[in-house]
């Protein structure tokens, strides 16, 4: 009987460590691409605050620190409640 719950609760582990797994990995990938996305911006934490945002929304990050955008639609077509460009 221990046995049936040493293997049940490890099965639950490992199912669960399954989906913590592409999180974290979206999360540094979004802090790489963002920096180098973010490395000549006049405000950083600003730019590196709303490329997060943008970047968790649409799963990528164009390349550069400026233009680009055709590359990722998702962030280039993202606006804000004034109807400007969301994404840096």
């Amino acid at each position: 009987m221990k046995i049936f719950f040493a293997t049940l609760l490890l099965c639950a582990l490992l199912f669960s460590s399954s989906f913590l797994e592409p999180v974290m990995a979206a999360s540094l990938l979004c802090g790489k691409k963002c920096n180098d996305r973010c490395a000549r911006a006049g405000v950083k934490d600003r730019c590196m605050k709303y490329c997060g945002i943008c970047c968790e929304q649409c799963k990528c990050v164009p390349s550069g620190t400026y233009g680009n955008k055709h590359e990722c639609p998702c962030y280039r077509d993202w606006k804000n409640s004034k109807g400007k460009p969301k994404c840096p």
